[in-house]
């Protein structure tokens, strides 16, 4: 199963990204922990994208692409895998298209998280990480039990550069402008799940369980009728390169 994650910054997609590995075993693709990535090795991509991301911009479409058809060719993601922060855009988008079917593979769904710009600011800009190791915190939702400070390993919580709220305003109109055209696209092809991500994150990760149960059934009740097609084709082949 191949699923695109749709939807602003603060919709959740990665904590739902997180249940959806945990039960359905897909790999999470993130563009934005493949770029922190590269911007914690200071190579001459890192340095790019740092200063896209820390300005509130998206990096160019060629860039993005690139980085995630190198992580999709990993061995991990031979049985599917979902796409979190990419497509964003048609460019984008057809480039998936084009590596999916060079790889004989379908696109199964595009699930879009809605959320309110006010919630997205709330969420985002309460967040906090620990220097040391990581962990993440938010001052409203999951404190830590020393201010500041992270419970793991002591080390003082930072804010990321672009969790301030006015670059994440920026953010959200950014992305309104830039995945408009993307979001009617997969809604014209019949692709696009809308979810409402306003809710408890239990509640919103029972609807995403109840669509993609639907998905994995129709895949399962199709798969008869495509092998019976793809072993057709392959007698066909096979008549035609006997032919004198």
């Amino acid at each position: 199963m191949i699923i695109v994650l749709l939807g602003p910054p603060g919709a959740g997609k990665g904590t739902q990204a997180r249940r959806i590995q945990e039960r359905y075993g897909l790999p999470q693709i993130s563009t934005g922990e493949l770029f922190r990535a590269a911007m914690g090795r200071e190579s001459p991509l890192g340095r790019s994208v740092k200063g896209y991301i820390e300005s509130g911009r998206l990096a160019p479409d060629e860039v993005t692409s690139a980085v995630v058809a190198e992580r999709v060719a990993e061995p991990d993601c031979r049985k599917g895998f979902m796409l979190d922060g990419f497509p964003r855009t048609l460019p984008q988008a057809q480039a998936l298209d084009a590596l999916l079917a060079a790889r004989r593979l379908p696109l199964d769904a595009a699930l879009y998280f809605d959320v309110t710009d006010e919630v997205a600011v709330e969420r985002l800009s309460g967040r906090r990480m620990c220097s040391k190791c990581n962990e993440n915190y938010h001052e409203r939702h999951l404190p830590p039990k020393q201010a500041g400070r992270c419970d793991r390993c002591g080390s003082a919580l930072t804010q990321r550069p672009d969790d301030k709220p006015d670059t994440i305003r920026k953010r959200l109109q950014v992305y309104a402008q830039q995945t408009r055209a993307l979001v009617e696209e997969y809604d014209r092809r019949g692709l696009l799940r809308r979810i409402a991500s306003d809710q408890a994150p239990e509640k919103v990760a029972a609807s995403v369980a109840s669509m993609l149960d639907k998905i994995l059934a129709l895949r399962s009740a199709a798969a008869p009728a495509l092998r019976s097609a793809a072993a057709s084709a392959g007698e066909e082949e096979s008549a035609r390169s006997s032919l004198p």
